[in-house]
Formats: C-alpha cells, sequence, structure tokens
C-alpha cells in the first residue's frame, strides 16, 4: 500500500514536470531510475538529471533548507523543483548533482595540497552558511530547524513526554542533552556533564552532518566541491554544532583530522563526547 501510494506521489509530481522529464530523457536515451541509496524512512533515486527522495524521513524542513541555502549563499545545493509531503511520508524532486562523493576520494589522495584545498573550501561553505539570517517568526526560538520545526538530532530531540516545540535557549537546549544522557542511563558525569558542555550565545545556520558522503567533488586540479547534499537535519543551531558533528565518532577519522587542522575555530568538546558514548 504504501509503495503505490509513495509512485502515485512520484507520478503526480513527474506529470507536473513532464516537459523537463521528456527533455531530460532525450538526453539521457531514457535510461531507466536507479537507486542511489536505500534506508530507513527515506530511499533516493536517480532518474536522468533529476533525483527523487522519498519516505517518513523526507520532510519539508529538507526542501526549506535547499530554498534558503539556494536563496542566500552560494553554496552548490541541489534545487528542488517538486514536493509533497503527509503526517507519515515524505517527497522531492530535485536535480541531480553530478559529482563524486569524497568518500569515494579521500583515500586515494596522497597529495596533502589537496586535501587541505578540499577542507579549506569546506569550511568556507560552512561559514558561508552561518550568514543565513533566521526569520522574523522563528525569533523566540533558539535552536529550531531550517522550517522552524524541532530537530530530530538524537542529542536534543524531544523525549515521548516533550512537546514538539523548538528550544528557546541556550540553557534549554544544553538541559535537554543533559536529559537525553540521563534518559539513556548516562550515570557517570551525572553530575559534572552540565558544565561540562560548551555554551553559545548565538545560533548559526548549519547543515549539522557534514561529512565525506555528501560533499560531491567536481573535476579538476582545484578539486571544487560541487555539490552538498542530505540537508535533512539542517536548522539554526550553536555556533560550535557543526564542528561538533564534523567531530563526532565516525570511520572518517583521516578527513576529521584534516578538518580539524583547517578549522578557523574550535570548541572543547568534552561535555558532547560525553553524551555521545550514551546518546546514539
Amino acid at each position: 500500500m504504501h509503495a503505490a501510494f509513495n509512485r502515485h506521489r512520484m507520478e503526480r509530481a513527474l506529470n507536473k514536470y513532464s516537459i523537463h522529464f521528456a527533455h531530460n530523457n532525450q538526453l539521457t536515451g531514457g535510461d531507466p531510475p536507479r537507486i542511489l541509496s536505500k534506508q530507513p524512512g527515506a530511499i533516493i533515486i536517480r532518474r536522468g538529471d533529476f533525483i527523487e527522495k522519498t519516505g517518513r524521513r523526507v520532510r519539508p524542513c529538507e526542501e526549506a533548507a535547499l530554498r534558503r541555502v539556494q536563496h542566500h549563499t552560494s553554496v552548490p545545493v541541489p534545487t528542488v523543483y517538486s514536493s509533497s509531503f503527509s503526517e507519515n511520508n515524505g517527497y522531492i524532486c530535485m536535480s541531480y548533482v553530478d559529482g563524486e562523493p569524497l568518500d569515494s576520494l579521500w583515500d586515494c589522495c596522497e597529495d596533502d595540497e589537496k586535501k587541505a584545498l578540499v577542507c579549506r573550501q569546506v569550511w568556507d561553505l560552512i561559514y558561508q552558511l552561518r550568514t543565513i539570517p533566521k526569520p522574523a517568526e522563528f525569533a523566540n526560538y533558539f535552536q529550531c530547524s531550517a522550517d522552524g520545526t524541532a530537530s530530530n538530532d538524537v542529542l536534543i530531540k524531544p523525549l515521548p513526554e516533550q512537546g514538539r516545540d523548538s528550544l528557546a535557549s541556550d540553557a534549554d537546549l544544553r538541559q535537554r542533552i543533559y536529559e537525553q544522557y540521563f534518559c539513556n542511563f548516562g550515570r557517570r558525569y551525572e553530575e559534572e556533564l552540565p558544565h561540562m558542555l560548551p555554551r553559545s550565545e548565538n545560533t548559526v545556520f548549519t547543515h549539522a552532518d557534514i561529512a565525506p558522503r555528501i560533499i560531491l567533488l567536481g573535476d579538476g586540479d582545484d578539486c571544487p566541491v560541487i555539490g552538498i547534499v542530505d540537508w535533512e537535519n539542517a536548522g539554526w543551531y550553536p555556533e560550535y554544532w557543526e564542528y561538533a558533528n564534523i567531530m563526532k565518532p565516525s570511520n572518517d577519522e583521516y578527513w576529521q583530522m584534516w578538518m580539524e587542522r583547517m578549522a578557523p575555530e574550535r570548541w572543547d568538546m568534552s561535555g558532547i563526547v560525553a553524551a555521545r558514548r550514551v546518546v546514539f
């Protein structure tokens, strides 16, 4: 039933853009759709020059993020052509970015200058994102997603008994991290954690999931970053949040080392690290 529903939704959106797809099929020889990624809650399909992303995890906040980034910055992101959302499912049709994911190139690159160049580009793009203004209607929120809703980040998402309101202050955000830590049976730093967590007077627009798999590179000796994808977690977060997520435990340690080396700013992440050992 869900498959039929998704297929019907895709067909409606594709019919709306039939001229684009007819032209695209001529260019690609009518190549059949290809599944690029199938994860819990999200399927990503390439159809020629277009990407279709559908599933329960595909929410309006991702579309809002893409549109805000494209409107306010020169950060390269897919263009949204169509979208549709229900309570339990979402669909976004966007442009395909013809780049190579950094995670497939990083280990093959032995040139330290190129590694530094790529990481500097990524930080430059991150700091462009920080210039995106928070809309007046979100002024009462300290932290929120790109459409003003509460974040689904495991450290700060609402607990089952809590409402879906966005966080109103830095103190609220630190309290939420502590609540998640405690409710997930974190006890080692039960007394110390509130004092270990970093503080931030402001929030800035943040991708919140920067990693080699979502950074797309183009051809050229200058290793141009031609695309940043997967914006479902984006929104306004504390100034340290992008850095914290880049440095969270992963298999990308060598890339993380270079990102830290090139970082314009650094923060003490001991509290976040302690919380992440329990909340994941």
